[in-house]
């Protein structure tokens, strides 16, 4: 039987969250009417979210589990669920479900407007209708802003939130982007949307309402790192790497 999505979710030591985010994907995914995969994939985590997430799959055979038992970052354990995903749309999402499962139903329609690439954003310089529920810090927002300026400088201009965990793409697409990629943490987001302007593909925007977790992994040296990891895209677009 043919997939008509496939969502993914990397995870890393999400024992405590990863429970609660799949029974909110299996209730909502359960009320449609087209055919679906979903696929955690661990990286490398030094808890028992492996654990509790094949416990959940022995009650729902839509979900896979693949379990690295080393930690080779997030834009790894992405890019190989979306490359050994079926679904004819690709979708990865973040494992605290901050941009919430229902936002498919903004997402799916673009696909049939013509675009192979969509992006949910916070950003309401992006599109109207984008809001956070609880703001970040101060702090994060000036980093964030000054980071993306960066972004948009180097690799993917006019998109102001390049980060946001919830982005599309049809299978096609996902193929030849993800079979290029090579930035496995925090800037694969950028090297993606940077690849897919690169062929050519069209990027559609959505709003999304994201609620900030407290609990999330990401550390200022995750904010640097990015900055390094965006200039080597920056630098493998210029020279042919990607060729």
């Amino acid at each position: 039987m043919s997939v008509y999505l496939s969502l993914i979710i990397p995870a890393y030591n999400e024992e405590k969250r990863i429970t609660q985010t799949l029974n909110r994907i299996k209730e909502y995914l359960l009320a449609q009417n087209y055919t679906y995969e979903v696929m955690v994939v661990v990286d490398g985590a030094t808890d028992k979210t492996a654990e509790v997430a094949q416990n959940f799959a022995n009650d729902w055979p839509n979900l896979k589990i693949i379990n690295n038992k080393e930690n080779h970052g997030k834009g790894f354990v992405t890019r190989q669920g979306i490359l050994a995903a079926q679904g004819e749309i690709r979708v990865f999402s973040d494992a605290d479900n901050s941009t919430d499962i229902k936002h498919l139903e903004k997402l799916l329609p673009k696909f049939q407007d013509g675009f192979e690439v969509v992006i949910g954003t916070r950003d309401y310089r992006d599109v109207v209708g984008a809001t956070q529920a609880i703001p970040q810090s101060r702090f994060k927002r000036l980093l964030g802003d000054l980071g993306n300026l960066f972004i948009q400088f180097l690799v993917v201009p006019g998109i102001w939130d390049t980060q946001n965990g919830f982005k599309g793409f049809t299978a096609e697409a996902a193929q030849k982007i993800f079979s290029k990629a090579v930035i496995n943490r925090w800037a694969f987001d950028v090297e993606a949307l940077g690849l897919a302007r690169k062929f050519g593909y069209k990027i559609g925007l959505i709003p999304v309402y994201w609620e900030n977790d407290t609990q999330s992994h990401v550390k200022l040296s995750g904010y640097i790192n990015a900055l390094w990891e965006t200039v080597k895209i920056w630098w493998g677009l210029r020279t042919g790497k990607y060729n």
